[in-house]
């Protein structure tokens, strides 16, 4: 970038207020490249790092970890990647590559995990500094609107898809139609699935077909584990609610060798006996996102499939009204940050 300043969004302390501030642009060191951001996703996770929950964060901390955008200085010692590349960084901002999880592809969960906002400044800004091992090159038939909400919603929930005991054909079902879960049921009807969508209330019913599901569960009226046995029981729930007590109600509607496998993250105890799992041989698993290929793969997937983001595209100056807009549970689906660039 030509300027030596660049605009960013911080929040001086933990639960503190947005303001827009201009901060020096970064050289990017050995490893490392710069990246125009062109768009970035908010998170809930946005919302755990500005209250200071996250271990390691520091303030003024300046969050985002869905962004998309193009190379516009290359480190030293990085190879594959060129000034002008497409490119996308998620949850994944960059691991050790040492430990036993790098060394065996499963980079997310490295000890020493870097995530944007936490580790480094994130994406709610003009220009963002990372290492070249987190980059996801960005296909041409998405645009960085696109492409941001797949660093992060986009590929926890296709990563659990792809890599549960389902198979095309297997009824599967999405727990919530938020911003992970309206990607979820798309996903899951594009992999061949039998796809079944639980949210409160009859109004999303026209929604959740619109995306591709099947079945619809109002889980409001009716009883989740009942439904779900009375399509013969589900393969895979996967929840991507913060509601522990509707997770927990899930697991009597697993079929047999069922999986719940949680993407949503929340802070009270599940609710589930020993027995409830013996029988039926069931299983319970939390699931965290991907490393950069895994999101390489969900963009391709995507822009193979048409699976699009739902978003609300909003300048990177109002992201405070954004991230409120995310956090009082009123985006539909996904609000996005544009810089301009």
């Amino acid at each position: 970038m030509s300027s030596a300043m660049h605009r960013s969004i911080q929040v001086a302390e933990p639960g503190g207020d947005m303001s827009l501030v201009r901060v020096d642009t970064q050289e990017p060191g050995p490893g490392q490249v710069r990246i125009a951001v062109e768009a970035c996703g908010v998170c809930h996770s946005d919302e755990l790092i500005i209250a200071g929950h996250i271990p390691g964060t520091t303030f003024p901390v300046t969050t985002g970890h869905e962004i998309a955008g193009r190379i516009d200085a290359i480190g030293g010692n990085v190879t594959g990647w060129s000034v002008g590349d497409r490119v996308a960084v998620g949850w994944y901002g960059g691991s050790c590559g040492h430990c036993d999880a790098c060394r065996e592809g499963d980079g997310v969960l490295c000890p020493e995990l870097q995530v944007p906002g936490v580790a480094y400044a994130g994406g709610f800004a003009d220009s963002v500094v990372v290492p070249a091992v987190a980059l996801a090159a960005v296909p041409d038939e998405l645009t960085a609107v696109e492409a941001a909400p797949l660093a992060c919603a986009g590929v926890t929930v296709y990563n659990a898809l792809r890599r549960s005991s389902a198979r095309s054909g297997d009824t599967v079902a999405i727990l919530g139609l938020g911003g992970l879960g309206h990607l979820g049921v798309q996903f899951a009807s594009k992999m061949g699935f039998n796809t079944v969508a639980m949210a409160r209330g009859p109004e999303k019913a026209s929604l959740a077909h619109k995306l591709g599901a099947s079945h619809y569960i109002d889980t409001a009226t009716e009883n989740m584990a009942d439904a779900l046995q009375a399509l013969r029981g589900a393969k895979v729930v996967l929840a991507t609610v913060t509601n522990a007590a509707a997770m927990s109600a899930a697991v009597n509607g697993l079929g047999r060798r069922g999986e719940l496998i949680i993407a949503g993250v929340a802070m009270d105890p599940l609710n589930i006996t020993p027995l409830q799992l013996v029988g039926g041989a069931k299983r319970v698993q939390g699931h965290a996102s991907g490393i950069a290929v895994d999101t390489q793969d969900t963009m391709r997937f995507a822009a193979q499939s048409g699976v699009r983001a739902w978003t609300e595209e909003v300048p990177l100056e109002e992201a405070g009204a954004a991230f409120q807009k995310m956090v009082s549970g009123q985006a539909r689906f996904r609000m996005v940050l544009t810089t301009g660039n």
